[in-house]
């Protein structure tokens, strides 16, 4: 079906026409400077959206709801970021509701609601890899923001997988993390396609290359690493590749007048009100892109929650 998954009446109807039983929510704005830009967008989608589908999961007797979330939500530096962490605290936030009522009732949730966060998808829309391959077929040059900026990969089919093997651990919710091996060095990655393509670079040392690599500079929100937890804890489950994070939650009793307050200024495009709003949900965001101690590599404790 075409139509946004911020349209509570669509999305219920569609649930309900269909008998959808399991829910993968992966609508979201996840370009980091559109998003910084046009943060109004980014937040009516990316926060918004996972409410109006959690609660039509729940009218709908669903029996299950996963949201895909982002490496990216852990200590933001962007607005993009900021967002997807609000939409676990939504997701958090219902989960708490049905476990509740469920234990009123002495019985199970009815709906579980989970979310699996992770990295980079090689080969997904925005990835580096088909954007490297197309500068490299047109003679270079490659663009890098940073010689130093790392990143998690994973393929497609990893990471579907994963998702759907997380999905069956779930018991409400849950934050997964998938494991995302070694960190790459964008930098590296670039040269090796070079190479692979069978070209050679241009450089200092070698002014006769083929492709050059230019450096732009990090751009607006961007982090030189990303990392998958808040709260440097995490505990394994019946999977070796997939981890389950304890981070806080707000209640949703403090929640959900925020997030009226923040449909509210959205409503009205309202920007300073919104990002007000974003930066009380989510503390350790920084407004304005400021970078704290993100130039500094991962320490052991936040390259294993990736490894």
């Amino acid at each position: 079906m075409l139509g946004s998954a911020a349209d509570g009446a669509l999305v219920e109807r569609c649930f309900a026409d269909h008998g959808v039983d399991v829910v993968f929510h992966a609508a979201a704005y996840k370009h980091v400077p559109l998003v910084e830009a046009n943060p109004l967008a980014g937040l009516a989608n990316n926060v918004l959206s996972t409410k109006v589908v959690c609660d039509a999961a729940r009218r709908c007797g669903a029996a299950q709801v996963v949201l895909i979330s982002t490496d990216k939500a852990v200590r933001p530096t962007n607005v993009m970021g900021a967002s997807k962490r609000v939409a676990e605290l939504v997701v958090q936030a219902q989960a708490q509701e049905l476990a509740a009522a469920a234990l009123e009732q002495g019985r199970r949730p009815s709906t579980r609601l989970a979310m699996v966060r992770f990295g980079n998808v090689l080969g997904s829309s925005g990835s580096v890899v088909p954007l490297f391959r197309k500068q490299i077929a047109a003679g270079g040059p490659i663009t890098l923001t940073h010689p130093d900026i790392i990143r998690y990969f994973m393929t497609i089919p990893e990471a579907s997988q994963l998702v759907l093997q997380a999905a069956t651990l779930a018991d409400g919710g849950d934050v997964f993390l998938l494991d995302m091996g070694e960190p790459v060095r964008i930098k590296a990655l670039a040269e090796q396609m070079v190479r692979l393509s069978g070209l050679s670079l241009r450089d200092a040392a070698n002014p006769g290359g083929d492709i050059e690599i230019v450096c732009t500079g990090l751009r607006p929100g961007e982090k030189l690493y990303e990392e998958l937890l808040i709260d440097a804890e995490s505990e394994a489950t019946g999977h070796p590749l997939i981890y389950r994070a304890r981070e806080r939650a707000v209640p949703p009793e403090e929640l959900w007048p925020q997030i009226d307050a923040l449909e509210a200024a959205i409503g009205r495009q309202d920007v300073e009100a919104a990002l007000g709003v974003l930066a009380g949900l989510v503390p350790e965001w920084r407004r304005g892109g400021e970078l704290g101690g993100v130039t500094e590599a991962p320490s052991d404790v936040e390259a294993a929650a990736g490894a």
